[in-house]
């Protein structure tokens, strides 16, 4: 039997890049691509930002790698900017949202723990959520496509459909630890929840003892055009995993909370080699440095509601295949009356434009946060330009 030298468990497609300009790609044969999917909303910054290029360069040169065993002082510094930036009073640093994720989930337990209540250990998630890939993560989902054949999976989870109140408080009892959820669902399709949702959830875990722990790792870090997605709400999480756009490329991830909630997070409870290490710190500084520039996140909203714009306006000359436009800020999501993964490879294919599919037959758009009113008039006209000749298959 033979097997690939990367373990075969994506259906990789031809494009092969090898470099990258601001929002654009460009593959080994040349072909250059408007990049709207951002590596699955992480190039925050695009391609090749040079104030990104240049802390990396100059950390690798001066301190990669020490563990967690030592004093960080980069470490405790970008950490304190998330505090005075968010809700939280603390923060653990990942290698990734799905271990941010674990780091949320294992918090919201610890936290009852410490406080005499062991028996609070399950957390009420909901339909259709994408939290990770690891045993804990996707047990924290009921997607099949999922957890299947990586049985058993981990205790502790019940599942409300998303974006329904009073299915999840039903959900609520003596071993309910508190909610995890998406404000935003991504791979479930672009999906918001209502405000009158995400605030009732608030309110149930005031009344009841109960943690709200918010998974932003696709919908946070300036992504909706406010900081964190949450602040579109009027809503504050006890406990938030943030990754994705929050190194801008480098694997980076993190785990913020409240020190009420962090209560039971003491010496020996969690660890990670490689976590929060100075590249990574560094990497994060910049990023959050150009984040935090005034009118960045306002750039965010103006571009945001200019693509949701066009694209409204697209829809109705193409109606036979577009329903919907979804979603906040620039992580919008095309609903699609046929195969929305079909329609991104035609895109990917023929108009040199990426996208990424989500479910429910949603092609998602989440392009890096820099684009401009160019980049938007030419995503608009390739979705155009493909959507006039692309034929469905009889079964999309």
């Amino acid at each position: 039997m033979t097997i690939a030298p990367l373990m075969p468990v994506y259906p990789r497609c031809g494009v092969r890049p090898v470099r990258g300009e601001g929002c654009y790609l460009i593959a080994e044969d040349g072909t250059r691509y408007l990049d709207m999917a951002a590596g699955i909303a992480v190039n925050a910054l695009g391609h090749s930002h040079p104030k990104l290029i240049e802390a990396i360069q100059r950390q690798a040169a001066t301190l990669m790698h020490v563990s967690n065993l030592y004093g960080s002082p980069q470490g405790e510094h970008f950490a304190q900017r998330l505090v005075d930036a968010t809700f939280a009073d603390t923060v653990f640093f990942t290698n990734s949202g799905a271990e941010a994720v674990e780091c949320a989930i294992k918090t919201a337990r610890r936290y009852h723990y410490a406080n005499g209540h062991p028996e609070r250990h399950d957390l009420i998630t909901f339909n259709n959520a994408f939290h990770g890939r690891t045993l804990g993560t996707i047990s924290a989902t009921n997607q099949a496509k999922m957890r299947d054949g990586f049985e058993p999976l981990l205790p502790g989870f019940k599942y409300a459909p998303f974006d329904d109140l009073a299915a999840a408080l039903a959900l609520v009892d003596e071993h309910t630890a508190g909610f995890l959820v998406e404000p935003i669902q991504g791979e479930g399709g672009l999906r918001p929840a209502s405000e009158a949702f995400l605030k009732g959830l608030r309110q149930a875990c005031d009344e009841h003892g109960l943690l709200l722990v918010l998974d932003e790792v696709q919908c946070g870090y300036g992504r909706t055009g406010t900081f964190f997605a949450h602040e579109l709400y009027g809503v504050t999480p006890d406990i938030m995993a943030s990754a994705k756009g929050i190194g801008g490329g480098f694997p980076l991830g993190a785990c913020l909370a409240t020190a009420e909630a962090a209560k039971g997070m003491v010496f020996g409870t969690h660890g990670s080699t490689y976590g929060g290490n100075p590249l990574a710190m560094a990497a994060g500084e910049a990023v959050l440095d150009v984040i935090q520039e005034p009118g960045f996140l306002d750039h965010v909203t103006a571009m945001g509601q200019r693509l949701r714009q066009a694209l409204e306006q697209m829809i109705p000359n193409h109606d036979h295949l577009f329903e919907e436009v979804r979603g906040h800020g620039l992580m919008l999501g095309l609903k699609l009356k046929t195969d929305a993964r079909r329609f991104v490879g035609f895109l990917r294919d023929e108009h040199q434009l990426l996208t990424v599919s989500a479910g429910d037959n949603v092609v998602r758009l989440v392009p890096p946060l820099v684009i401009d009113e160019s980049h938007v008039a030419e995503c608009v006209e390739k979705l155009s330009a493909a959507a006039r000749v692309y034929v469905p298959v009889a079964d999309d």
